[in-house]
């Protein structure tokens, strides 16, 4: 490359980033470590980077913290979670927040190479849960959701959407009547490759329900399809 993409570690273990340094300057690109986030914060200061693989198990300032203070300063890097194997929660918790992908510790090197490319591929061609950039406004019940504003409103007052729930939304608003599978929301919404046990959708439909339904035990909008996934209907019809 004549051009490397820059990729920035932020983990506390001395090994790993040592590892990881030497692995991904011998798949072509220009890496650089540091152990915690006020050190993250000096290098983010210094260059632009292509992609951030942020552990989660920090000190000081854990990675989901550091997350959450990044994309409500606006940085859409991408970013890489490493998490503690079978750690769930927090892996929906950071997808939520705007994390791009996950990798749960221990893991083989060229799997998260694998994964850099393909998040780096799809920054590439597309913003997973950016706005739409003509006007568009989806109506239902006393809901509106603006599709290039990344506004919803129930009853004249807005709701605050995480990115992740305004992206599964706006897939479920868009495909009205169609039944789609978790996997299939998943690829819409996030871009993907997930674990078959991945409950992130599950989870964020519970959400989305009791920011939009009437009686969220009740769902009129957002479906259960048994067996299968969800089904948006606009007007609460079965």
């Amino acid at each position: 490359m004549t051009n490397p993409q820059r990729i920035l570690i932020i983990d506390d273990d001395a090994r790993l980033r040592e590892l990881l340094l030497r692995y991904l300057g011998e798949q072509g690109f220009s890496a650089k470590a540091v152990n915690d986030g006020n050190a993250l914060d000096r290098a983010l200061q210094l260059n632009r980077y292509s992609l951030l693989i942020l552990d989660l198990m920090l000190p000081n300032e854990d990675g989901l913290a550091i997350l959450r203070r990044l994309r409500a300063a606006g940085e859409d890097v991408p970013v890489i979670l490493l998490t503690a194997k079978g750690d769930e929660i927090d892996r929906i918790i950071g997808l939520e927040m705007g994390a791009d992908d996950y990798l749960p510790k221990p893991f083989n090197p060229r799997e998260l190479v694998a994964r850099i490319h393909a998040v780096l591929r799809r920054k590439g061609t597309q913003t997973i849960g950016a706005p739409d950039s003509e006007e568009k406004t989806v109506s239902f019940g006393d809901c509106e959701l603006n599709l290039a504003t990344r506004q919803l409103l129930r009853a004249g007052v807005q709701l605050p959407l995480t990115t992740g729930e305004f992206a599964l939304l706006k897939v479920l608003v868009t495909h009205p009547r169609h039944p789609l599978s978790r996997d299939k929301l998943m690829e819409l919404a996030r871009g993907r490759d997930h674990d078959p046990f991945d409950r992130a959708i599950d989870v964020q439909v519970s959400r989305l329900r009791k920011l939009i339904e009437p009686e969220p035990g009740q769902p009129r909008f957002i479906q259960t399809v048994w067996g299968h996934g969800y089904v948006f209907v606009p007007d609460g019809s079965k």
